[in-house]
């Protein structure tokens, strides 16, 4: 008989097992967080840190302590952002550095920074540190900075000492922006958060969707226009892939979701079935199981066939989310089907946590379980909103 993978206590005990794989060597004694990891749990490297894995602990942790899984995750969340404001802060151009390590990369992302957001706002929410005007200065510095009102819609990338916005236009950015609002409104309750959250999702899940056939493209011009060209060399890429990414779609379809939790609006719903719909008939890999990373325009082609952890956790929680505003079954079937393959492949029994990435037909190609970047967030927050939504009242 297949595991109930929608009980509340698997989920429980399946975090806690994620957390249980980072917790004895996750911290460096000289601040902040580890941020590579082999499959064993071994640090390959010591001394890179990324902004993206830096306050995605801080995610991981503040909620592990509100869900309340031990004290001591306050102490380690606070511990991050403490790092993050001594090390990637750079106060000379008011902004947090992408990279640290041997060499600074002080480029300032609207990609990491919507991160900034969505680190306090947990931190917030658990009641570890009191975030609210920082939420607010953060919000009218990515104003300032990357917020182009005439699109609705924020750029990218600003060189290190902010006086260069670099031509590139990319949903990415905005998409966690969306996520990282949302949750900036639910800590602190301030309506601009929603208020734009849900702008953004009309301008990508909507008007750039529908611009592009009716799934989300990744890549822009400066115009807003599509970029149906840049990287198509990397499909593979890690921030910036070419093709229609099926874990976009499926992310949509949460963010969507939680929207329309807050402020209901039919034309959520519809959206959000429409991009899940589209991302398993197009993205799921009928001969070997599980999601793939990418597939082209117009042919539905896979562009990149591997199997990504985070594809399939979000398709995980997006897919709860549907059942559980449609009543439909067929939801709550492919929850089934993307637990099962994630358990057969993508888990590790052995050591614990999720590896990052296996070949197309399930083989494991890396050691490097978590690189900079993973830190499993995409993991524990979609087993974190099953489980909130488990008890939720239907939508």
């Amino acid at each position: 008989m297949a595991m109930d993978y929608s009980s509340h206590d698997f989920l429980l005990s399946h975090t806690k097992d994620i957390l249980a794989f980072y917790e004895p060597v996750v911290k460096d004694p000289a601040g902040g967080f580890f941020q590579n990891f082999l499959d064993d749990g071994q640090v390959f490297d010591s001394k890179t840190r990324h902004l993206v894995s830096s306050t995605r602990f801080v995610f991981n942790y503040s909620e592990a302590y509100r869900r309340g899984y031990g004290d001591h995750y306050a102490d380690w969340a606070r511990d991050g952002l403490a790092f993050i404001e001594q090390e990637h802060y750079l106060a000379n151009s008011n902004h947090y550095a992408w990279m640290l390590g041997d060499t600074i990369d002080k480029t300032a992302m609207a990609y990491g920074h919507a991160f900034v957001v969505l680190a306090y706002a947990h931190a917030h929410m658990a009641d570890i540190v009191d975030a609210k005007d920082k939420l607010s200065d953060l919000y009218s510095w990515l104003d300032d900075n990357f917020y182009q009102p005439d699109h609705n819609a924020y750029a990218d990338e600003r060189s290190g000492e902010l006086s260069t916005l670099d031509p590139y236009r990319g949903q990415n950015a905005n998409m966690h922006m969306c996520e990282a609002f949302i949750a900036a409104y639910k800590a602190i309750g301030d309506q601009r958060f929603l208020e734009r959250a849900k702008r953004l999702a009309q301008k990508f899940a909507g008007e750039l969707c529908d611009l592009a056939g009716g799934m989300i493209w990744e890549h822009y011009h400066q115009d807003w226009q599509p970029d149906w060209q840049y990287n198509i060399d990397k499909p593979d890429d890690l921030f910036k892939p070419w093709g229609f990414q099926p874990g976009h779609q499926v992310e949509w379809t949460k963010l969507l979701l939680q929207l329309h939790q807050l402020s209901p609006e039919s034309w959520y719903v519809e959206r959000a079935k429409s991009l899940f719909d589209q991302a398993v008939k197009y993205g799921w890999d009928k001969e070997h199981g599980g999601l793939v990373y990418g597939f082209a325009p117009k042919t539905y082609e896979f562009a990149d066939a591997q199997k990504y952890f985070w594809v399939q956790a979000e398709a995980i929680a997006a897919a709860y989310r549907l059942y559980k505003v449609t009543d439909e079954q067929t939801y709550l079937d492919w929850y089934q089907t993307l637990w099962q393959y994630s358990w057969d492949h993508l888990i590790d029994h052995t050591h614990g946590a999720w590896f990052r990435i296996v070949a197309r037909n399930g083989d494991k190609i890396t050691t490097e379980k978590s690189p900079m970047g993973k830190v499993d967030y995409h993991t524990l927050g979609a087993c974190w909103d099953v489980m909130d939504n488990m008890t939720a009242a239907p939508n």
